[in-house]
């Protein structure tokens, strides 16, 4: 019997669909109004894997329309009680549950500040659904295991398809509407080549560089949750300047690469890193002795970066288990985690 973990990796097609069909006008209203706000600045609140969706959009915000995006911590409202002010800014909050206080607090302080928020819930209605100036629900469903996976995906999907409409952008919008069929061929990818290489690792890297950055902090951070294996990401560039100095004989290394100006650079750091007889793991055919990963070219770079989860996200399921552990309930964690 499959885990509850793999039944929802395998439910991110169609949720994907259920959103793109059903909330084509919210996400055209959200899209219209951060249009008439015309943000200098876009500031994001979120913690866990929906920072990392929000790190996402932040390199698909500034790429795609120029504006400068930075995260907020939640600590400034919630502990420290400061006002901000951002009455030239949009604000972006992203939550699975929306009922995280600290969360909600920041998000309120934006508003309150004079930013325009938008947030992108699994749950409507939330706290954070009734904070925010727009709530745009990402129609993931019930998840059920610990471990975020379809809601982290669909939160991208509903903010790319935002920039999109807020853009304009013909391209963009039409690689978005084409996201279900090329998360289901993404599902089909085999990365079970990495259960057999990190089963027994004590420690191992991430790499990526723009979007595929965020991908890679999602990816350490779910090989902690559910294998109890230590991951850090790192920028491609960024490694180089000291962490490299723990890439040993075998030492693994994933470096997520997709079809964008940073793909020969990522791809360049993996094959240096050979040189050191390190594990190296890259999804691009341009390197120079790593382990080649299977991935889908989608035509767009946003969406090309985004579907390297997929394939992670089977794959560290099957290493959990390889591990002899539950990837539905990892010990010490909780599905809603309320922090202050």
């Amino acid at each position: 019997m499959s885990s509850i973990m793999r039944q929802e990796i395998d439910q991110i097609p169609a949720v994907a669909a259920s959103l793109l069909s059903s909330s084509a006008d919210a996400i055209r209203e959200a899209a219209a109004a951060l249009r008439a706000r015309d943000p200098a600045v876009v500031v994001t609140i979120a913690r866990g894997s929906s920072d990392h969706a929000a790190h996402f959009l932040k390199y698909a915000i500034e790429l795609e329309l120029g504006i400068p995006v930075a995260s907020i911590g939640p600590s400034l409202s919630s502990i420290y009680g400061v006002p901000l002010k951002l009455e030239r800014a949009a604000a972006l909050a992203v939550s699975q549950s929306g009922a995280s206080p600290d969360i909600v607090s920041l998000a309120e302080s934006a508003g309150k500040g004079g930013a325009l928020s938008v947030a992108l819930v699994n749950t409507v209605p939330s706290p954070l659904a009734r904070a925010a100036s727009i709530a745009l629900d990402i129609k993931a469903g019930p998840e059920i295991a610990v471990a975020a996976t379809k809601s982290f995906v669909n939160s991208i999907v509903a903010g790319l398809a935002i920039i999109g409409e807020w853009k304009q952008d013909n391209a963009l919008c039409a690689a978005v509407a084409d996201l279900p069929r090329r998360f289901e061929d993404a599902l089909a990818l085999d990365w079970s080549m990495l259960v057999e290489g990190l089963t027994a690792a004590d420690s191992l890297y991430m790499l990526g560089r723009g979007p595929s950055l965020a991908i890679a902090s999602e990816a350490a951070l779910k090989c902690k949750e559910t294998c109890e294996l230590h991951a850090e990401a790192y920028s491609s560039a960024e490694v180089l300047h000291g962490p490299v100095s723990l890439v040993a004989d075998a030492f693994p290394v994933i470096a997520f690469a997709a079809r964008d100006k940073a793909e020969a650079s990522i791809a360049e750091t993996a094959s240096r890193l050979v040189a050191k007889n390190a594990a190296i793991y890259l999804t691009s055919a341009n390197g120079r002795g790593p382990t080649a990963l299977p991935f889908i070219a989608t035509g767009h770079p946003l969406t090309d970066a985004l579907c390297l989860i997929i394939p992670y996200y089977g794959m560290v399921e099957a290493l959990s288990r390889r591990r002899g552990f539950n990837p539905d309930k990892p010990a010490a964690l909780q599905k809603v985690t309320e922090t202050r």
